[in-house]
């Protein structure tokens, strides 16, 4: 793992521990030898944590194509992805790239930056399409979660992708 895609806010939030956050995921990458792949903005929680992953001696890489094009290229560049908090661009490109791995697109963890408790209600939704029988268990840990840098990187160290979807075939689409 070398390559780390990070998904966050152009914005910082309204609470200081979003920028404190981020400056510790790019202190904590930089320090690993790890390069940040992002967005490209120079603002907001993006912007302090590619500052902080030079400070620290690491590299960065921005994309900055439009849209889709941008996605498909951080894909392509990371090893691993990282949400942290952000608005619905973030959590856009989160469930894109988690999406991608449960239908076995890639075999790369993702995971979410749970700063100041801001992704439990999503983990909790997690759960809940798991109990209703909307995804299998092992689509449900491929949701990685911690509230530090090193406790999700320690978790993409650890990851074994599930087996990809195979309940849709040519004779049930």
């Amino acid at each position: 793992m070398n390559n780390i895609a990070v998904f966050c806010g152009s914005s910082e939030g309204l609470s200081p521990v979003y920028k404190e956050s981020a400056i510790a995921l790019g202190t904590e990458l930089g320090k690993r030898g790890l390069t940040l792949v992002y967005g490209g903005a120079n603002v907001g929680l993006m912007g302090a944590v590619a500052d902080a992953v030079l400070n620290a001696g690491g590299k960065a890489i921005g994309i900055l194509p439009r849209l889709h094009e941008r996605k498909a290229r951080m894909a392509e560049l990371a090893d691993a992805f990282i949400a942290m908090p952000g608005g619905p661009g973030t959590l856009e490109e989160y469930f894109e790239i988690f999406t991608w791995g449960q239908l076995g697109l890639h075999t790369k963890p993702s995971g979410l930056l749970n700063v100041n408790h801001y992704f439990d209600s999503l983990i909790d939704m997690f759960n809940t399409v798991e109990r209703e029988g909307f995804m299998a268990s092992k689509y449900r840990s491929m949701v990685l979660a911690d509230t530090t840098a090193s406790g999700l990187l320690e978790q993409f160290a650890a990851y074994t992708p599930p087996g990809i979807k195979t309940y849709l075939t040519e004779q049930r689409t």
